[in-house]
């Protein structure tokens, strides 16, 4: 079963209705999937929409790997997730298919080692201001302009964050090649697109590289083979970046 198919079981154990909750739950490192939140984690409510055209990937970059999708009673139900708890009982096993995480994506080069060093200030300032993590920023950074303030597309993406010219006058940007205003801004976009999808950063990435109308369009991720390939990008130089930070790298619960 892959990640997607996993995520439907989960969701499709929450409730038979067309809008699904499945939480995304972090302890010490690890990540699991239930369809309710779990004791002792820090879990994300996450609404998986039955007509959506794809379904989130809610592990991150985790290449494949195997686990159990585990039954227990709480709180007077049945309640469905990937972490053995006590009063756990085996429902399902499953192999999970998420992004490698690895370089070699065609037309974007190779992901390439973690720059700490450039404009490490403004990063950290947009982070504290934003509540955009740090290394997220970093990794954006890197894929679109590999840290070049001076960088320009040939469809008029400008500066280190590769701001459009909407994006530029949406956030009063007065010079898009300035490192620090570009930084800022493209920090503050990010987190609006954040809220915009409920925090889900593959929704988030997929409407910086290919625009909000269009992820509403495709309800999801477009089949875009350029968007597909930046947001695996992203993602592999992510987990780099949190690596290289000293940030505790998240794997799947046991």
């Amino acid at each position: 079963m892959g990640a997607l198919g996993l995520a439907l079981v989960l969701a499709a154990a929450a409730a038979p209705v067309e809008a699904r909750t499945v939480y995304r739950c972090v302890r010490e490192g690890t990540v699991s999937l239930a369809t309710a939140p779990e004791p002792g984690s820090k879990c994300e409510a996450r609404e998986i929409d039955d007509t959506a055209v794809q379904t989130p990937n809610l592990w991150g970059s985790m290449g494949v790997f195997s686990g159990t999708l585990y039954e227990r009673e709480q709180d007077g139900r049945l309640v469905y997730s990937t972490r053995n708890l006590p009063g756990s009982r085996v429902y399902l096993r499953f192999t999970a298919v998420t992004p490698p995480g690895e370089p070699a994506h065609e037309g974007l080069g190779q992901v390439g080692a973690p720059q700490l060093q450039p404009f490490a200030a403004e990063f950290r300032a947009a982070a504290k201001a934003t509540g955009v993590e740090d290394a997220w920023l970093r990794a954006v950074a890197h894929a679109e302009s590999a840290f070049d303030a001076d960088a320009l597309s040939s469809k008029g993406a400008q500066g280190v964050m590769q701001l459009m010219p909407d994006v530029v006058a949406d956030y009063g940007v007065e010079d898009p090649f300035n490192a620090k205003q570009s930084i800022r801004a493209g920090a503050r976009h990010l987190r609006a697109l954040l809220r915009r999808y409920g925090d889900d950063r593959t929704l988030a990435l997929a409407a910086y590289n290919a625009g909000i109308g269009t992820v509403q369009r495709y309800g999801g991720v477009p089949p875009y083979a350029e968007t597909q390939a930046y947001i695996a990008k992203v993602q592999a130089l992510h987990a780099r970046y949190r690596e290289a930070m000293g940030i505790r790298v998240e794997r799947p619960a046991q």
